[in-house]
């Protein structure tokens, strides 16, 4: 079975996103209406993440 490919920046980047995300939505802003947008773009941040890992552990970089 092929190895899934090293972590890059890519990854650190979506990372350290989702973590700014929940900190606005939890500590700076912690309304009901913000968090649920935020956990809406997270969702959007990991799928796009997820499509990106695979496509390089299926095809290379």
């Amino acid at each position: 079975m092929v190895d899934p490919p090293a972590l890059d920046r890519w990854d650190a980047t979506a990372a350290a996103s989702i973590a700014a995300l929940l900190v606005v939505a939890y500590v700076l802003v912690p309304d009901p209406t913000v968090q649920y947008g935020t956990w809406l773009v997270i969702f959007c941040v990991w799928m796009a993440w997820f499509v990106s890992f695979g496509a390089r552990w299926l095809y290379g970089p």
